[in-house]
């Protein structure tokens, strides 16, 4: 089973590895959507694969961190293309959500990025 909670934080950022003249080295904000999926069996007594409240705890520190703030001052994301944060996110919130199964970055209406489990198995080994 597969549950997932989303957040929406405002953050600005500049992405400075892009081509000169590319409308992205300039500063410009975002109001991002993040999704975390969280997979498990459902505790047969309370029905759930956890507590949604339990999953926003978990995901707090990090939205603490990147809400109304400028991204590239955030060690690890100099480079703070969607990729790249939605890699941040991942390499952060697994230790503390151990059913981590997959973490969408929505940078836009209709582009973002997105990792899982499947994206860090060869790490993991």
């Amino acid at each position: 089973m597969n549950i997932f909670k989303i957040f929406t934080l405002e953050a600005a950022h500049r992405l400075p590895n892009v081509p000169e003249g590319h409308k992205c080295a300039r500063l410009h904000g975002h109001s991002f959507r993040i999704e975390i999926h969280v997979s498990g069996e459902p505790d047969p007594r309370m029905g759930w694969v956890m507590d949604f409240a339990d999953l926003r705890t978990a995901f707090q520190p990090l939205y603490d961190q990147l809400d109304h703030r400028y991204l590239n001052d955030i060690e690890g994301l100099e480079n703070p293309t969607s990729e790249m944060l939605v890699r941040w996110i991942w390499k952060k919130l697994q230790p503390r959500l151990p059913g981590l199964e997959k973490v969408v970055v929505h940078e836009t209406c209709t582009s973002g990025a997105s990792c899982g489990r499947q994206d860090f198995a060869a790490e993991q080994q």
